[in-house]
């Protein structure tokens, strides 16, 4: 069963949940991240979720903000321990565009041990991804998109597995035009929805280059989607998020509507 598994849903300054990012689980158990969060918590979330991380095998990085980035470095450090114990089999990928490659580059060089960069750049192979480029691994073809971001070079992408089923993930800002080819009639549509519509003058997410509820479910009901998926959410009520999100979701959009909880898995075929 291929399934989508959310390690964190909370936006930058998330207390009470990680921050957003996740993994697709392929029938064959293998794992794709997209993003890590902002520390070594990744390590806890992906031990919590029972996902091993000798099974990992690719991570896209949408951005170089300490949120999405910084656990990267995590994940980097600890494939190559296992590499060095002779656990993890194969290489390991990841995915990023030149501004983020730059940012790990020097975080990687700055941070791990020696024996730790032995594995790099050998076994762990950093892969500068271009605006339209398309890569496969794991019997999925990815195709990287810029988001046209205001404030950080950002690239969303969007997934194509083999059962033709597509996932689009627009990364943390609202949808732009611009990428309309990359969302329209996904199957599934992963979206930032910092706080619903009726907080906007309370949490101010457009200052800060983020959307609402309502702005994501509105374009996922414009665009055909079939599914909506809403993360990188404020943290102030995490026991009705879900319900008090979904409710406002509904009232735009007429597909499926999913607000996770850390750790939640989201089964997608």
């Amino acid at each position: 069963m291929r399934q989508l598994i959310f390690l964190g849903t909370g936006a930058a300054m998330a207390t009470e949940c990680y921050n957003a990012c996740f993994l697709v689980r392929t029938p064959d158990e293998e794992y794709f991240l997209t993003d890590a969060g902002g520390g070594n918590g990744i390590l806890c979330q992906m031990k919590r979720a029972g996902v091993p991380l000798e099974h990992l095998r690719c991570m896209f990085v949408t951005h170089g903000h300490s949120d999405h980035i910084l656990g990267a470095v995590w994940v980097i450090r600890k494939i190559a321990s296992l590499m060095n114990k002779d656990i993890y089999d194969g290489d390991f990928h990841i995915y990023c565009h030149d501004v983020a490659c730059e940012i790990i580059e020097m975080l990687v060089q700055m941070l791990l041990t020696r024996a730790e960069l032995s594995q790099y750049g050998k076994r762990i192979l950093l892969h500068e991804i271009h605006d339209g480029e398309q890569v496969n691994f794991l019997n999925m073809k990815l195709t990287a998109f810029d988001i046209h971001s205001k404030k950080a070079k950002q690239f969303g992408y969007r997934l194509r597995f083999a059962n033709r089923h597509t996932l689009t993930f627009l990364g943390d800002e609202p949808y732009n035009e611009r990428c309309r080819s990359y969302v329209e009639k996904a199957d599934w549509l992963v979206s930032e929805a910092f706080c619903l519509d009726g907080d906007a003058e309370k949490f101010r997410p457009h200052e800060k280059g983020h959307g609402t509820v309502r702005e994501s479910a509105v374009n996922a009901e414009k665009l055909s989607v079939k599914n909506l998926v809403l993360i990188h959410t404020e943290d102030t009520a995490l026991d009705s998020r879900r319900e008090r999100y979904a409710a406002e979701a509904a009232e735009h959009y007429k597909g499926g509507v999913f607000v996770p909880d850390d750790l939640e898995r989201i089964d997608i075929d």
